[in-house]
């Protein structure tokens, strides 16, 4: 078993996106009226899981669309909010040539929710074998605001429904191969239906905790992203991650967006 963690591009937000604030500004996560001090770059990540079971994809970071008409790809009002960044070498496409793999042949791409930077390179992966979200994030993403639908529009994805299962804030998710050894735990808050993973590896746990919270720093200090779709809900998935991460069984936990975490392969022999 092996987990690679990749950097596909980086997003310009404001650091209340990030961590949330209070204060006189309405909105502060948006940037609007608000100096360059308060804004930062954050890495935009993806998983490649290598499981006995298949391929494994965990969301799919820019599309190369960043790169020459950002403007178009993202609407002028997510635009307006923040702005990725591309380098040659970084998307999706180019990291599956790197590692000698065609998107056809990756058994499952997992999507933790559809916000922008999570999806926005899907186009590039829309012939892999299955593409998953929870049921729950795909009806909230086509009704709700917030979200870019042109960026999966014509892409078959499936839905799996929650299950009882022995992980997280509200025991609910999905044993993905029903063997133990992936599960797909359903931590809401910052959306309605997001995921987080937990990967079992021989000496322990893996958690990619997507944007549950945004960095280390966001469970250690209980720091709720700026957007939530529901308070009461990501503080409890918080909490939730925060306890797991001082288990004894726990490697590491992870966030998409933590500028601390550098691309590296976790590797594990066979389950």
């Amino acid at each position: 078993m092996k987990v690679h963690i990749w950097h596909t591009g980086r997003v310009y937000i404001d650091k209340a996106l990030a961590f949330r604030e209070k204060g006189l500004h309405p909105i502060p996560y948006s940037g609007w009226l608000r100096g360059e001090s308060k804004k930062m770059w954050v890495p935009v990540s993806t998983y490649l899981i290598e499981h006995p079971k298949g391929l494994i994809l965990v969301d799919t970071g820019w599309n190369e669309e960043i790169r020459t008409n950002q403007k178009k790809h993202l609407g002028r009002l997510a635009y307006s909010m923040f702005r990725g960044e591309l380098p040659a070498g970084e998307s999706i496409v180019d990291k599956l040539i790197h590692f000698g793999v065609k998107s056809s042949e990756i058994d499952f791409v997992l999507l933790t929710h559809l916000h922008s930077d999570h999806v926005s390179g899907l186009s590039h992966v829309k012939d892999a074998k299955k593409i998953f979200t929870s049921e729950l994030e795909w009806k909230a993403a086509n009704k709700k605001v917030g979200y870019i639908k042109s960026m999966w529009e014509g892409i078959p994805i499936n839905t799996f429904s929650l299950e009882d299962i022995p992980y997280g804030p509200f025991n609910k998710g999905l044993d993905f191969f029903g063997d133990g050894t992936l599960f797909l735990v359903h931590t809401p808050g910052h959306s309605e239906g997001m995921f987080s993973l937990l990967v079992k590896l021989n000496d322990g746990w893996l958690l990619l905790a997507s944007d549950v919270g945004y960095a280390k720093k966001s469970w250690e200090q209980m720091m709720l992203p700026g957007i939530t779709s529901n308070k009461i809900h990501a503080k409890k998935s918080l909490e939730w991650i925060q306890n797991f991460s001082q288990r004894k069984d726990c490697i590491q936990v992870i966030a998409n967006h933590d500028s601390e975490i550098t691309p590296i392969t976790i590797e594990s022999s066979e389950i």
